[in-house]
């Protein structure tokens, strides 16, 4: 198995997690909370997806999913175009609402562009430097690497609010 087939695989799953969470999902369930300032399911996978796409462009010189294929304006959220969810507010998480489809969608759109990235590298790709305001500097293979453990981290957090709320 290649490094890339190794990346692919991983955000396999998370494809495969996150349209497990999104399915029959009403608006309503993906806007509820469990406790007063818990993140709901539709900003726990907008923010994933927000983040692979904002990261995964980042490294590979590529416009954002997001703005390329106007999801931006499809979600109409009231924050900066390049907000990905970090730092967020009580309140802003509380501003993101959106349907299953538009989450799948957007998810969907991400996950294809990353993959085909993906396919285009190499071992030694890996070992690119691509952030160097950090002590080690940050390589290709470690930014990725944070990039599916995010995913995977906010996939979860999405399952267990979904199991919570029933």
């Amino acid at each position: 198995m290649s490094p890339a087939d190794l990346l692919i695989d991983s955000l396999g799953r998370v494809l495969e997690s996150v349209e497990a969470v999104l399915d029959g999902a009403s608006d309503d369930l993906l806007a509820e909370r469990p406790g007063p300032d818990a993140n709901t399911i539709a900003w726990l996978v907008w923010h994933l997806t927000r983040v692979q796409d904002d990261h995964v462009a980042g490294v590979a010189g590529s416009e954002q999913v997001w703005t390329a294929q106007g999801y931006d304006a499809r979600f109409g959220l009231p924050f900066e175009t390049g907000d990905i969810g970090y730092g967020q507010t009580s309140a802003q998480v509380a501003q993101v609402r959106a349907s299953a489809d538009l989450l799948a969608d957007y998810h969907r759109a991400t996950h294809e562009r990353s993959l085909a990235y993906f396919a285009s590298l190499g071992a030694d790709d890996l070992d690119r430097v691509v952030d160097e305001r950090w002590d080690p500097p940050v390589t290709l293979g470690v930014r990725l690497v944070s990039v599916v453990n995010d995913c995977t981290q906010h996939v979860g957090q999405a399952a267990y609010v979904r199991g919570l709320l029933g």
